[in-house]
């Protein structure tokens, strides 16, 4: 049997038959990779389309076994003989039949973060890059962002991997190796992650999410706490989520590793903050118990010009910023990169995004805001607001979201499976305020009808000087392919409300 324990990316893995459960961006990665190793793969994915069959096609060529189709990943292939590995994509819930099965026969199951963790070349020169990671509820994506664009300002090859985008695998395997990795961590990747020991990390903030996937909210937050095991430098959390510092409380790190906070208020030692206009570091600097550095203004996160209509940047973005800063520092980053990165940075689409000004009214695209939690940050960001809202709730509720923005709305648009779930928390909390609750209707090939319905009954509640918002608080998939699409949808029905 294999010492999978000793294995790394310079060994071969010939004689090791590994099963790849899911076949999505980070599944086809790992069998890609595991392919190239030598190992015997058999990949089980449960959708198909032309993408993926081609994708599957490749990976047959370089002789995988890729079975796709309804069913195929429910149980580990009967025909498979001696299964050393398996490999999970972070979709499966922990109950999946298939992992039950692996566990019983005492297999390890693995995710992708673990195997690319387990791969990095720490037989290179100088050593294997550092992991500089992040998670939490919301933000996180943008944090990564900023993150790597601070580590690039600095002449750093760096990259933002993970749940952002391109598989951690793929990085690890990259034949000019990286000086950094700025890695997005979900709560499903950290579930089967075990062995990963971060440079440092980051906790945005804890907040009710996927309680589809979880019995309970301590599951989740145990998972995100995972990302603090073994951290060498820093463990980043939110001063304001009091959740993220017990977690790095109850975290088993490296001796030496410190724990230093952010915060939108002024900084006590050790954290980095606001002061007036001005992030400022108390954490980094050698003079830190008795003055700040200054690391950039809020002037340099108003990429889309905010600040001359509503004080600048939301402060969720703010947040975010002081985040990236806080782990780039513990790098070693210089003040100058933190503020050339950050001046440069432009967000993602489809994150609290400025679409049009049209007859006084603002309209900004928020479609990433897939929880409540991000909700309310959009809407604390505006005053007054028309709010365009729901989807799949993913077992969520919105009774303190609405609590807490109610004086703020001027009017609410509610569309999706799920929309009396908010309509329910808006009669109980915020009676007063209009409420238009459109039915499915039907969705054309470009996925932009129910969205043209949305927008025109928020144009009719607007009045100017209001923002019509879309941050749905929920997930996309019931009429749309992805946030994406759903936003994209926004933006071509504002466009078309211009001049009418």
């Amino acid at each position: 049997m294999p010492d999978l324990e000793r294995l790394g990316q310079r060994d071969s893995w010939n004689g090791v038959r590994a099963v790849v459960a899911g076949f999505g961006v980070s599944g086809f990665a790992v069998a890609d990779t595991l392919t190239h190793l030598g190992a015997s793969v058999v990949v089980l994915g449960e959708t198909e389309s032309p993408e993926i069959a081609e994708r599957a096609e490749l990976l047959r060529i370089l002789g995988a076994d890729v079975r796709l189709g309804p069913g195929v990943a429910t149980a580990l292939p009967a025909d498979a003989g001696h299964v050393d590995l398996v490999v999970v994509s972070p979709g499966f819930r922990p109950d999946a039949p298939l992992l039950t099965e692996a566990r019983a026969a005492g297999i390890p199951v693995w995710g992708e973060v673990e195997l690319a963790w387990r791969l990095r070349d720490t037989a290179a020169a100088g050593g294997a890059a550092p992991w500089l990671c992040v998670t939490g509820t919301n933000g996180k994506t943008t944090t990564v962002r900023m993150l790597d664009a601070i580590l690039r300002a600095a002449g750093l090859r760096s990259d933002a991997v993970g749940n952002v985008g391109r598989p951690i695998v793929e990085a690890v395997m990259d034949p000019e190796p990286y000086d950094v990795l700025a890695v997005e961590l979900s709560s499903f990747q950290l579930h089967y992650t075990d062995s990963m020991a971060a440079e440092s990390a980051a906790v945005l903030n804890i907040a009710e999410d996927h309680l589809d996937w979880y019995d309970d909210m301590a599951s989740y937050a145990a998972d995100k706490g995972r990302i603090f095991e073994r951290v060498r430098r820093a463990c980043v959390y939110n001063v304001d989520d009091p959740e993220t510092e017990r977690l790095v409380r109850e975290a088993d790190v490296e001796e030496g590793a410190r724990a230093i906070g952010f915060t939108l208020g002024i900084p006590s030692v050790g954290m980095v903050g606001l002061v007036d206009d001005v992030l400022a570091d108390r954490a980094f600097v050698d003079e830190r118990h008795n003055s700040a550095a200054e690391l950039c203004t809020l002037a340099d996160l108003d990429w889309d010009g905010r600040a001359g209509r509503s004080g600048g940047p939301a402060p969720h973005v703010v947040a975010n910023a002081l985040a990236a800063a806080a782990l780039a520092r513990a790098h070693g980053v210089s003040q100058q990169a933190v503020r050339d990165g950050l001046r440069g940075f432009r967000p993602d689409g489809h994150r609290i995004s400025t679409v049009a000004t049209n007859e006084g009214v603002t309209y900004v695209d928020d479609s990433k805001a897939t929880n409540p939690h991000a909700a309310r940050a959009s809407l604390q960001a505006y005053d007054p607001v028309v709010w365009i809202a729901g989807g799949l709730a993913k077992g969520a509720v919105f009774d303190d979201l609405v609590a807490s923005v109610r004086d703020r709305l001027r009017g609410v648009v509610l569309l999706g499976r799920d929309r009396d779930v908010i309509a329910g928390a808006l009669s109980r909390h915020a009676p007063d305020v209009p409420v238009i609750l459109l039915d499915d209707g039907e969705t054309g090939p470009d996925q932009s009808q129910p969205m043209d319905r949305a927008v025109n009954a928020a144009r009719r509640l607007a009045q100017p000087g209001d923002t019509v918002l879309l941050a749905p608080g929920c997930a996309s998939m019931d009429m749309f392919s992805d946030y994406a699409a759903r936003g994209d949808a926004f933006v071509a029905a504002v466009q078309r409300t211009k001049g009418h």
